[in-house]
């Protein structure tokens, strides 16, 4: 049986338990979930409405008159909506949320062309003979990917293969069309060689992880180029396996390094894993932010060079997150190795978390991490504006949605022997005959309960910040796994808050200092202080956490610094000037993810220290 799971392969080091299997029932993560099963994705279908994007897809089923509307790659959200629904059904049964997602899949298959060709805005724009003629910016394949991963959703939770045997006739004409003795080309944004991998694994069709490799090996090799672009931006300047950093648009490297992680994965390539081994590691020690952020530059939405981690103008798209946990998970699946484990609850409670409101139905597209109490809305993505409803660029919503609800399958793994936990969340693992019940308040709280009928065998990641945890009271090694067995075991992991630097190559935030406290990254917004964030400089006493009954109920920092003097007028560029502070004043700092959702203010992750 496949695992109703974002991706069920069966190969590597760690096989994944999905949902069923693994179920949120409590704790920090399940009033989410609801918010997004129960808000976020029936609004979310309104405001697809509302955009044009379901009008696209009438139009090309021959239901209605008009022009498309919106976007080259409006069908990607709509495919994502799907997706998030399908995950949703299989979490949450509602027959409700079944009839909608039949009645769009009926529209999307009266869509497709006899020969299995399905890009509405292309079919209405550009006709037939506008197929794949602008494939670097057309996202033809990108928009084909996604129905693809929403198609083997929909089978997985429903067990409904309409949308499936689209997918299917969609990929067969793909692997009909692109190859080295038929069409040689890529498109421009990658996501369709994980979902080809996928539907190989659903399907068992060897042709499409064949083509899904094709895809990760024809990059690098001056195809975009070709058409007159720069290839960097693409991911396509360099080969996958020769390449040892992610560069250009960083959603499109995570996603394409995640599909060459599936490949890799399916066909045991130990080069390319080994590839991807280096660009990861390179990456998060290089290019991601302290929030797990990934991306420096607005120019591009790109990753910047080395240690290019502007706070104030760092772009950290809330997809690039999403792409960046979907490639960790599955180098966790292929190496089983705890970093990667690391690297997921980072992004997770962070980078990804920020991108969404309180109430799971506002965005952020950017996540920066400092934002100046004057500063002026000026783009429509900037975080000046507040979170937003929807975006003409829509792909960060339903992103956000299609990952929440699919959450329950990053959490936990099984081997041949043992039961593996990655993130911790109140529910239910149940792996063959063995079910485990988890109890915990994390990340509010360090205690892990796990208790079983029977005794288990259950292996815990131990995150690397987390010194001084303990298994059944005996100490245990951050940064790795510890194994223990048993019907009644209890992990506690110290959440004594941390003040953390960064390396000196990051000039932006040189003599600065961050706070944490467990996976949580913490922000200074100008709703909790007095003084203003702008000027706050952060003294060494260590900072006390505290419950609080802000924002849902977080734990905030009470933390002690000076005020700034403020403006000083005159020329700013003088000999010796140093910082200039005042008066001590008390500093609160709240979770990262949970700024925003109050007045729009200054706010600040790194402060200067005095």
């Amino acid at each position: 049986m496949t695992s109703r799971s974002p991706a069920a392969t069966s190969k590597g080091r760690r096989h994944p338990l999905g949902l069923g299997q693994v179920s949120i029932t409590g704790g920090f993560w399940a009033p989410r979930q609801a918010r997004n099963g129960a808000d976020a994705i029936p609004s979310g279908q309104d405001q697809l409405e509302k955009a044009g994007n379901l009008h696209n897809l009438r139009l090309a089923a021959g239901i209605g008159e008009g022009e498309a509307i919106g976007p080259v790659f409006a069908d990607s959200d709509v495919y994502k909506w799907l997706e998030a629904a399908a995950w949703e059904y299989g979490r949450n049964p509602d027959d409700e949320l079944l009839k909608r997602i039949r009645d769009l899949t009926t529209v999307v298959a009266a869509a497709q062309r006899e020969d299995g060709y399905l890009d509405s805005v292309v079919q209405l724009r550009y006709g037939d003979e506008g197929r794949y003629q602008q494939l670097v910016w057309s996202h033809e394949h990108y928009c084909a990917g996604h129905l693809i991963q929403a198609a083997v959703a929909q089978v997985r939770c429903t067990g409904d293969r309409a949308l499936l045997d689209v997918a299917t006739k969609l990929a067969d004409h793909l692997y009909a069309t692109f190859g080295d003795d038929k069409t040689v080309d890529v498109d421009g944004h990658p996501v369709i060689e994980m979902a080809l991998v996928e539907l190989y694994r659903e399907t068992g069709t060897a042709t499409y992880l064949e083509l899904a490799k094709w895809f990760v090996d024809a990059r690098g090799h001056g195809i975009i180029e070709r058409h007159g672009h720069s290839s960097a931006y693409f991911s396509d300047r360099v080969p996958v396996r020769e390449a040892t950093t992610v560069e250009g648009h960083s959603v499109r490297a995570v996603y394409l390094a995640a599909g060459a992680a599936d490949v890799a994965l399916e066909t045991g390539d130990t080069e390319l894993l080994d590839a991807l081994k280096v660009q990861f590691e390179h990456m998060w020690s290089t290019k991601t932010y302290v929030t797990g952020g990934l991306g420096a530059r607005w120019d591009g939405e790109a990753f910047g060079d080395e240690y290019e981690l502007p706070t104030d103008r760092a772009y950290a798209e809330t997809c690039a997150a999403i792409g960046g946990i979907q490639w960790a998970w599955r180098m966790l699946l292929a190496t089983g190795e705890a970093v990667y484990g690391d690297a997921i609850e980072r992004m997770l409670y962070n980078g990804f978390l920020a991108g969404v409101s309180l109430s799971g139905t506002e965005y952020f597209y950017v996540n920066p991490l400092q934002l100046r109490g004057a500063a002026y809305p000026d783009n429509g993505r900037s975080p000046a504006h507040g979170r937003r409803g929807w975006f003409d660029c829509a792909c960060c919503p339903p992103n956000i949605m299609r990952t929440l609800s699919s959450l329950d399958g990053y959490l936990a793994t099984r081997t041949d022997d043992a039961i593996q936990i990655h993130q911790y969340a109140a529910g239910v693992i149940k792996s063959g005959d063995v079910e485990l019940q988890v109890q915990t308040n994390y990340p509010w709280d360090g205690t892990v309960r796990i208790t079983s009928a029977t005794p288990a065998t259950v292996e815990l990641r131990i995150p690397a910040w987390a010194d001084g945890a303990t298994v059944n009271g005996q100490p245990v090694d951050a940064g790795g796994y510890a194994r223990a067995e048993g019907a009644e075991i209890e992990l506690v992991l110290p959440l004594a808050p941390r003040v953390v630097g960064a390396d000196p190559r990051i000039d932006a935030v040189r003599g600065c200092v961050a706070l944490e406290r467990g996976p949580l990254v913490y922000a200074v917004e100008q709703e909790d202080n007095a003084a203003n964030v702008d000027d706050l400089h952060l003294l060494p006493e260590a900072p006390v956490a505290e419950e609080s009954e802000l924002l849902d109920g977080v734990t905030v920092l009470r933390a002690h610094g000076r005020a700034g003097t403020g403006h000083r007028a005159g020329w700013s560029f003088v000999p010796d000037v140093a910082d200039s502070v005042g008066e001590e004043v008390d500093v609160t700092a709240v979770p990262y993810y949970a700024w925003a959702n109050r007045e729009i203010g200054a706010m600040r992750v790194w402060l200067p220290r005095v």
